[in-house]
Formats: structure tokens, C-alpha cells, sequence
């Protein structure tokens, strides 16, 4: 096992991990860029070092640094937390070659599966069921418009080194494609510094359902209960839950068989999730894969009663996996996840930084909180605006929306503006309670609000 822990990330999921290392009895380091000097995590952790100014691309991307101070602290393992460089196979091979375990998957394991593209073609190879597509080459001529034609609009345009909707189109008529494929990899380019885009069948009215994943190095892979994700708004997730209303035990099982066919096909160790739309039919296609730890992941350990963060260092210590399928598969109550983002939901969910002057937060029974803030806490605007992660759970669904009502209105944020409003009008909504929504329910929600609130 390791001695000490870099944490080579910021807010919440540093204070996760931090929390996780201390139970395992393993001394933790905060990095910190200037900006996030007052930062919950930075006092939380046995040692803190600063990275750099405020910018990311100057502090929490920069690789040099953070193993400059994992050299500088004594850190055995770094854990990227996600975002930033969680997903970065450069980063996992940095750290290979400074002798400091990364704690994630291997670095050729996220160059396969990180791309899109290789991603979908290591589930071909390992049987998954997929969205029929193709590739761009460049040029929009005859052949290639008679190729789409033969997948049928509507159509997917997708950046291959994408996510949270940038490089992302719908198109649904051939005359606009060539516009939205040069619109697509413009975006992807300047987000992602890779251009590249491809196409596949847009699936209509679908629900975002995903399996998390465990593997270790001696070929043991389990596939956790399903966790549903289909209340995004432009394509970013705002509430998970699990079990998803939609999926039966037979669609859970092929989806799980799917997911653990996928990680022994390509070798991979360490937690992930594998992504999938499915349809009104049953019907499920693979995605992509997330090789790091999900936002979302408070969710799955909730319903199985599994902590994945301490699964992911003994993992990377190669111990074997400490739980079986069946233990993966085992749904001891309904949970459900709010990401509460510094946003106005009445502005466009424009980002709200600024002082938190006081707060209450929720308490009470199947009741987690999963956050960096605290009253005379400045949130900075120099990053993600995820401030908090409300998990709640009961008996069953029913009764899990009764009570995430219930903790939204308790939720106060003084002095920024919050989703948890929004959060409370999606959970009141009887599509919602029905269960019968799409991924566009959010959206449609949003257009219902603003027509109403213009007569």
C-alpha cells in the first residue's frame, strides 16, 4: 500500500480523496493554484504545495509541477481526481517514468479508449453493440454524402477527443452538413487542440445510462449497477440516479456483460465507466469510456454500498479486486445525485463566482453531501462551477424524490446564485416522477419556463 498521496486536483473530489486516504491511513498532499489558496482541500491535507498562478493551463495542467511536487513531498502515487489531466495518457506516462504510480488506468489504456474513435473500435472488436457511423476524411463530395445517406438523418457530428457537448452537432439535413462538420472540428480544435470528427446515427429521444466498471491487473473485472444520466442540459449531466426507472434485469445484465467484455478485451485495470444510449426498444449502444473516477460515482457507491475511491488505490497498489459481480450487482436502495453548480438557471445558467457569506446545508436521514465550500469561501471563476454534490436515497424511488425535495429546500447559498432551484422543478415535474424522459427533458423543460415566462 502507499505511504502518501498527491492529489493532483481541486475542490470536492480532492477533499473525496483526501477523506478516502485518511481512512486507509495514508498521508495525503494538496496542490493548489493561487486562486484556490483558501480552498477547503489545501487545509484538509497533511501537506499543500502551490503549482502556479490561477489560470489551469498554468497550475493544474502543468505536468512538470505536480510531479515536481510529488518528487519534492515524497508522494509514492498521484490521484488526477477528474478533469483536468485525469484523462491525459501522457500524464499516466509521466509518472510511470518518474517511478510514481498513477492512480488510474495505464497510459495505453487511455490512449485506446480515451479517443472516441479507437474507443468504439475496441467495442467492436470486443462485441459491444454500437451506433452505426464512419469517419471524416475532409472532403464533402457525392460519395461520402451517399455513405451518410446509408446511416440515415438525422446524424451525430462528434469531436473524437471530445466531451461536454464541445464539438458536438445534430444535423438532420444534408445541406447543412458541411457547415456543421467545419463548425465541429473548429470547436474541437480549439477545446481539445485535435480537430478530428466523425459521424454517427443520431439515436432519438434516447436515455444516457452507464455502467461503472472495476478491474484489476490479474484479469478480475466487475460491472456495477446501472446509473442513469439522462437529466442533461446541452449535453452536461445535472442528475444521476440509480437504479435507472428505465432499465429492467435484462437489460442490466447484457449491459453489464457488455461493459466487463470491453475492459478484458483491452486489459483494463483500475475503475471506469462505459457509457450508453438506449433506447425506447430496449436497445442499448455503446459510447465512450471514461477512464478516471466519474463525477457521478457517489451515486453507485450509494445504491451498492462499495467505496470506490479506496477501490481505486488498492487497485493501483495491485491488490485484487476486494468484491465480486454478484456483490457489484446487489441494489440496496434508490439513490439519486444533484450536481448544485454556482449557475443562474434564470440567466442561461450563467456562472455565479463570487463570496459565500453564509450556508445551510441539508441534513437528515439518506442524506450525503459531497462539497468544498463553506460561509467566507470565494468561489473562483477560473474553473468548473460544480460547488457541491447532493446525494440522497430511500427505499425507493418514490420516496428518494420525496426526500431530495425535501434537502433542496433545505439548501441555502447566500451571497451566489445555485441550481439547486431548477434541480427542485425538474424533481416537481410529473414527467420526471413518471419516469418516462428523454436526455432532451431538461431542454424542453427550459423552453417551457421561458415561453410561459414571456406571455
Amino acid at each position: 500500500m502507499f505511504n502518501k498521496i498527491l492529489i493532483a486536483n481541486r475542490s470536492e473530489i480532492a477533499v473525496r480523496v483526501i477523506r478516502a486516504c485518511r481512512e486507509l491511513g495514508i498521508k495525503s498532499v494538496a496542490v493548489y493554484s493561487e486562486a484556490d489558496r483558501s480552498s477547503r482541500h489545501v487545509s484538509l491535507a497533511d501537506e499543500a504545495v502551490c503549482i502556479g498562478p490561477a489560470p489551469s493551463v498554468d497550475s493544474y495542467l502543468r505536468v512538470d509541477r505536480i510531479l515536481a511536487a510529488a518528487k519534492s513531498t515524497g508522494a509514492d502515487a498521484v490521484h488526477p481526481g477528474y478533469g483536468f489531466l485525469s484523462e491525459r495518457a501522457h500524464f499516466a506516462d509521466a509518472c510511470a517514468e518518474q517511478g510514481v504510480t498513477f492512480i488510474g488506468p495505464p497510459g495505453k489504456a487511455i490512449r485506446s479508449l480515451g479517443d472516441k474513435l479507437s474507443g468504439k473500435a475496441v467495442a467492436e472488436a470486443a462485441k459491444v453493440p454500437c451506433v452505426p457511423g464512419m469517419t471524416f476524411s475532409g472532403n464533402v463530395d457525392a460519395a461520402f454524402l451517399k455513405r451518410v445517406e446509408a446511416i440515415g438523418f438525422p446524424v451525430m457530428v462528434k469531436a473524437s477527443a471530445g466531451g461536454g457537448g464541445k464539438g458536438l452537432r445534430v444535423v438532420r439535413e444534408p445541406s447543412v452538413l458541411k457547415g456543421e462538420l467545419e463548425r465541429a472540428s473548429t470547436e474541437a480544435k480549439a477545446a481539445f487542440g485535435d480537430g478530428t470528427v466523425f459521424i454517427e446515427k443520431f439515436i432519438e429521444n434516447p436515455r444516457h445510462v452507464e455502467i461503472q466498471l472495476a478491474a484489476d491487473v490479474h484479469g478480475n473485472v466487475a460491472a456495477c449497477v446501472e446509473r442513469d444520466c439522462t437529466v442533461q442540459r446541452r449535453h452536461q449531466k445535472l442528475i444521476e440516479e440509480s437504479p435507472s426507472p428505465a432499465v429492467t434485469p435484462a437489460i442490466r445484465k447484457r449491459m453489464q456483460e457488455a461493459a466487463v467484455r470491453l475492459a478484458k478485451g483491452c486489459g483494463y485495470s483500475n475503475v471506469g465507466t462505459v457509457e450508453f444510449l438506449l433506447d425506447r426498444k430496449g436497445d442499448f449502444y455503446f459510447i465512450e469510456v471514461n477512464t478516471r473516477l466519474q463525477v457521478e460515482h457517489p451515486v453507485t457507491e450509494t445504491v451498492t454500498g462499495l467505496d470506490l475511491v479506496k477501490t481505486q488505490i488498492r487497485l493501483a497498489a495491485g491488490e485484487k479486486l476486494p468484491f465480486s459481480q454478484e456483490r457489484a450487482s446487489e441494489i440496496r436502495c434508490h439513490a439519486i445525485e444533484h450536481r448544485i453548480n454556482a449557475e443562474d438557471s434564470t440567466r442561461g445558467f450563467a456562472p455565479c463566482p463570487g463570496l459565500v457569506e453564509s450556508l445551510t446545508w441539508p441534513g437528515g436521514a439518506g442524506v450525503r453531501l459531497d462539497t468544498h465550500l463553506y460561509a467566507g469561501y470565494t468561489v473562483p471563476s477560473y474553473y468548473d462551477s460544480l460547488i457541491a454534490k447532493l446525494i440522497v436515497w430511500s427505499d425507493d424511488r418514490k420516496s428518494a424524490i420525496a426526500r431530495s425535495l425535501r434537502a433542496l429546500g433545505e439548501l441555502e447559498v447566500r451571497g451566489i446564485e445555485t441550481t439547486a432551484p431548477f434541480h427542485r422543478k425538474v424533481l416537481a415535474h410529473p414527467r420526471f416522477s413518471s419516469g418516462d424522459f428523454d436526455t432532451s427533458f431538461a431542454d424542453q423543460l427550459l423552453k417551457e419556463e421561458a415561453a410561459a415566462a414571456a406571455v
